[in-house]
């Protein structure tokens, strides 16, 4: 089944099983590997990309679930001027330490800042949720919000 969506911009047309997870699509079906698998449960955050301006746990969403819908990865994050401004806080912060989780994280963080420019600690914490590092950079992760906060409108 053919199925239409906009992938970073780009229009794209996945002939698949509207089954499949998106996270698979993107990586093995559009060759766009920054999205992770980390649990396969929607349970980790690694996967997370956005869907029509949504943080979307993509091992847990189907293609079939998806046709129109904008796309946002990791790759094109930095698009938007809230992902480049979270993505160059990452890098000013030293956020990252092994990284597996960060693509997700960037994902949720610039998810956040679109819809709450200046969010409370409290609003960070709930917008974080469910992002799993272990390496525990968590306080690295909210500077990091924070910093881009700051220049959001700067």
């Amino acid at each position: 089944m053919a199925i239409s969506l906009t992938v970073n911009g780009v229009a794209r047309r996945v002939d698949g099983d509207p089954a499949k997870p998106l996270l698979w699509v993107l990586r093995e079906d559009l060759d766009m590997v920054g999205t992770k698998f980390g649990c396969g449960a929607g349970l980790c955050g690694a996967c997370t990309v956005h869907v029509d301006g949504n943080a979307v746990r993509s091992c847990q969403t189907l293609l079939g679930d998806v046709p129109g819908a904008k796309i946002t990865t990791i790759e094109g994050v930095a698009q938007s001027a809230v992902g480049k401004r979270v993505a160059a806080s990452w890098i000013a912060q030293d956020v990252p330490q092994c990284g597996y989780c960060q693509a997700g994280q960037i994902m949720s963080a610039t998810a956040l800042l679109a819809t709450t420019p200046k969010p409370s600690d409290e609003e960070i914490d709930a917008a974080m949720m469910g992002n799993i590092c272990r390496c525990s950079t968590y306080v690295r992760i909210r500077a990091a919000i924070k910093a881009a906060s700051a220049e959001i409108g700067a």
